[in-house]
């Protein structure tokens, strides 16, 4: 299936809202990523062959780091390399830009993105205390790195 990135405009953020209540029990709303767009983050939606948005994330620069700020694949969707491509994504764009690190916070719970983060060459960097809502108050974040120079020494 085809998996084409493209910059996310105001008009996709229906669908991506959609795909982001899906996908989490404490989504971002509609606003926040309108905000995030306003702010001038860099956003990409990944489409399918029909331009149907399965994919998304939101980055922010900030001078020479990037932040992954959100990335979802839709539900129906997940589990088939589709986060990874997009972390591909996130890694060409972080050394286009000349960034050192990429870093993100990642609920506790959340096992399977800590992996495939892990799978990428991030490190936890430390934890952020009742850094998420969650159902029974709050949950701890894991804040990950990826330190772009030591990807030199693991592609060949």
């Amino acid at each position: 299936m085809m998996f084409l990135p493209r910059v996310m405009l105001a008009e996709d953020l229906a669908n991506v809202h959609a795909i982001e209540s899906a996908a989490n029990q404490f989504p971002w709303s509609q606003k926040n990523f309108a905000d995030s767009l306003d702010a001038g983050h860099y956003a990409w939606v990944f489409c399918d062959a029909f331009d149907v948005i399965i994919a998304y994330t939101v980055v922010q620069l900030v001078v020479d780091e990037v932040h992954l700020l959100n990335l979802c694949v839709s539900p129906d969707m997940q589990r088939q390399g589709y986060g990874r491509r997009i972390l591909d994504h996130v890694i060409d764009f972080a050394h286009s830009r000349a960034a050192v690190i990429i870093v993100l916070e990642v609920r506790e719970s959340n096992h399977r993105a800590q992996a495939l983060y892990e799978q990428f060459g991030f490190n936890e960097m430390s934890v952020r205390p009742g850094y998420y809502p969650a159902e029974n108050g709050r949950e701890d974040a894991i804040l990950m790195g990826l330190d772009l120079s030591m990807l030199s020494m693991f592609s060949t």
